[in-house]
């Protein structure tokens, strides 16, 4: 049983973030309850690796003194699962924006297979523009959003696992295990254009932050009711 002095001293919480909410709608929530319910005015609390509004699972959350210890947390490699849609694009790669090309599709179980083992090891990947990548001071995606243009310096990032199962409608399921800073709509958008077709994330999972498991997260109900009866 929590008890609050272990949220004002440090908690670590493991939330299984909802679908549409973003990864500080998640921190905002359990911060007003936290404060409500422990009479305080100020409570440290953080998340250790945005997810975005379209995707669920993990998300680490640190109270007190061990917001110390995020960037630990954050360092830590991911595991993700997820469907991409191939044969069109959008401009966030994923759903988040509306379907801007299309492109014809001509795929096989083979050459899926071959084009996994291409995102192996250690790669300079470029993130989305719709992202929170910081560019003179400011967002990315609020650059994209007005449409601007921006250039995103590319990040290097570590693939260690990655498999790719063709589904029906033009559709691949894949699992990746991947080091932190991986933007996996980019990925998305990269393989699709591997197996020559352009492509769009249509759902995404987080499935393990480090030594975090999905079978130890809470949903935010559950999270919110367990404050409660602090």
């Amino acid at each position: 049983m929590k008890k609050q002095q272990d949220f004002i001293n440090g908690e670590v919480l493991v939330i299984d973030k909802p679908l549409g909410w973003t990864s500080f709608d998640v921190v905002k929530k359990i911060r007003y309850h936290l404060k409500h319910k422990l009479q305080v005015k100020k409570i440290k609390i953080g998340h250790a690796g945005t997810l975005d509004p379209l995707a669920t699972g993990i998300l680490v959350l640190c109270t007190g003194k061990k917001t110390k210890v995020i960037d630990g947390f954050m360092n830590e490699k991911k595991t993700y699962d997820g469907i991409i849609q191939l044969g069109a694009t959008t401009p966030s790669f994923d759903l988040e924006t509306e379907i801007d090309a299309t492109f014809p599709v001509d795929i096989n179980t083979e050459k899926v297979a071959i084009v996994a083992q291409q995102f192996l090891g250690e790669q300079l990947q470029e993130p989305p523009i719709f992202s929170a990548k910081r560019v003179k001071g400011k967002r990315a995606y609020e650059y994209a959003r007005k449409g601007e243009k921006v250039e995103l310096k590319k990040n290097k990032v570590i693939i260690d696992s990655i498999t790719l199962e063709l589904l029906e409608d033009n559709c691949l399921s894949f699992q990746v295990d991947c080091s932190k800073g991986t933007y996996i709509r980019s990925l998305a958008r990269d393989i699709a254009k591997k197996l020559n077709t352009g492509g769009h994330l249509i759902k995404l999972r987080r499935t393990r932050s480090g030594n975090f498991a999905l079978e130890q997260a809470i949903s935010m109900e559950d999270c919110l009711k367990m404050i409660d009866t602090l």
